[in-house]
């Protein structure tokens, strides 16, 4: 499998993991039980979805464009990302959205950090309590560009305008860590402890906030679940791991399922969608963390030709500009 192959397949699972939980984010557990048991293949979103009302089967999310902007930003900068370009690139990104008719607009971080910006705050100070996911969600393509002691200063400089503490680095630091070093071929536990050992490191970045540390709570998780049946592992994500848009829930339970069902993507995946809370974000995590691992061959081919098809995905450019850097870094 070449790195070229692991490479597309993070991007692409990311896509497939963001399109299964599209229908479901934002839904508790007990809603998505009842309206489609395990979502185990691509829904469109109902007329009353929260987010995503009458989304077609297969469209993906905030998630990935966001991400496939962000790849954008790094090929065209010669791996440095202004933090002007990109808060007007996702502004532009937001107002597309709304043209589009979807409610998956920027998250409360990414917006309030926007707002401080426009209103002449430095670079430096408008991330300084954002919390959540949405650095984490979006981070893959840096976990393809760079590898070794370069990969933590990227990661910071992707969250520096709206996630720059230490829960929203530490998360992002983790999926990029993961990505990474599932493009070079590390197995799929050596991807996750180096997942961890990026968190610890990333965590004492950026500003302090109050929460539970992103690496602690990933090295707990990790040996915590493996003493979890099957059918506990669902309702223990969902009501002790937590999945809301908080970094230290979400980004948790996706490395949870990648540490219990890594050898399965469609299980992995089609689990994280039924979760409830932020489905599409944890299943994206989770589809970026074993693409990169499994590649294109491992990712189930009937829902990655669907996504494809649906969304006009070719990520063949976004993925050469991406390693090109990454040869140079």
């Amino acid at each position: 499998m070449s790195t070229r192959d692991r490479a597309l397949g993070a991007l692409y699972g990311l896509a497939i993991g963001d399109a299964l939980g599209m229908p479901t984010q934002s839904l508790s557990r007990a809603d998505i039980a009842q309206r489609y048991g395990v979502v185990d293949r691509l829904l469109p979103g109902a007329a009353d979805q929260p987010i995503a009302p009458d989304m077609p089967a297969g469209t993906v999310t905030d998630d990935t464009e966001q991400a496939l902007l962000l790849a954008r930003l790094l090929v065209e900068g010669d791996g440095k990302l202004d933090p002007h370009g990109f808060a007007e690139a996702l502004q532009s990104w937001e107002q597309d959205m709304i043209r589009r008719g979807s409610l998956d607009l920027l998250g409360p971080s990414t917006k309030r950090a926007l707002d401080r910006l426009a209103a002449g705050e430095p670079a430096e100070q408008t991330g300084r309590d954002g919390t959540t996911n949405g650095a984490a969600m979006r981070v893959a393509p840096v976990g393809i560009a760079f590898a070794g002691d370069s990969l933590l200063d990227a990661v910071v400089e992707s969250c520096r305008v709206t996630h720059n503490t230490g829960l929203g680095i530490g998360a992002a630091a983790a999926v990029a860590a993961a990505v990474s070093a599932g493009v070079a071929g590390a197995a799929l536990p050596e991807a996750v402890a180096a997942a961890e050992e990026a968190a610890t490191t990333g965590g004492q970045r950026g500003h302090w906030v109050a929460g539970g540390s992103i690496a602690a709570r990933l090295r707990w998780v990790r040996g915590w679940v493996h003493d979890l049946t099957p059918a506990e592992l669902v309702p223990a994500l969902d009501e002790v791991v937590g999945t809301s848009v908080a970094a230290n829930e979400s980004v948790i339970a996706a490395f949870a399922l990648v540490e219990v069902l890594g050898n399965d993507v469609r299980a992995a995946l089609t689990t994280a969608a039924s979760l409830g809370g932020d489905t599409d974000t944890i299943a994206a995590i989770c589809g970026a963390v074993l693409g990169a691992h499994h590649g294109m061959s491992g990712l189930p081919a009937d829902l990655l030709e669907e996504v494809r098809q649906v969304n006009r995905l070719d990520l063949d450019a976004a993925v050469d500009g991406l390693l090109a850097l990454r040869s140079t870094n």
